[in-house]
């Protein structure tokens, strides 16, 4: 029996890569956390005292992790799964929120990407757009877009296997032009 990587997989599934979003969804918690740590720190510029400045620190350092650690979390439980059946979006969001979005390959249609500004260049992060048959999928800040674009159109081109023409049958023909005469 192979090893399963996730609990909805099914027996048959093969996993073959697993992407998530760039670091830098991070950034906001990381800020703040930051700036906790700052805020700990200045009392003890009133009172210049050693005891001071470690509890400053101790209380700041507790604080960011209260600040950061929703963020982190969000970032590391949301991933994207490609399987050799499905692609399977999991976003966490804070603690007590998850949400899946779970299609089959033959679903998706096309698959796009976009890198727009300067930000999203120098870190290299953007957008992919997944074009499927209920509508578009939109996953933003998306690490190495090009690459996972690649990989999804590689991955698409393997599970259609050849191109397939099906000619109509004469019955098919028959009932059109006895419909339209």
């Amino acid at each position: 029996m192979p090893q399963k990587y996730f609990a909805d997989q099914f027996d048959d599934e093969e996993v073959l890569f697993v992407f998530r979003k760039h670091p830098i969804v991070m950034r906001k918690g990381l800020v703040f956390g930051l700036f906790a740590i700052l805020l700990g720190v200045i009392p003890s510029l009133f009172k210049p005292e050693y005891s001071v400045l470690i509890i400053g620190f101790i209380a700041g350092c507790v604080l960011f992790l209260i600040l950061f650690l929703p963020t982190w979390i969000g970032w590391h439980f949301s991933v994207y799964i490609v399987t050799d059946q499905r692609f399977i979006h999991i976003t966490q969001k804070g603690l007590f929120h998850r949400s899946v979005v779970d299609m089959s390959l033959d679903q998706i249609q096309m698959v796009n990407y976009e890198v727009a500004g300067l930000q999203q260049t120098m870190f290299g992060f953007g957008t992919i757009i997944m074009q499927t048959m209920v509508g578009d999928l939109i996953i933003h800040e998306v690490e190495h877009p090009a690459s996972i674009q690649k990989k999804l159109l590689q991955v698409l081109r393997d599970q259609s296997g050849p191109a397939r023409t099906v000619a109509p049958s004469e019955d098919a023909t028959d009932e059109i032009y006895e419909t339209e005469a």
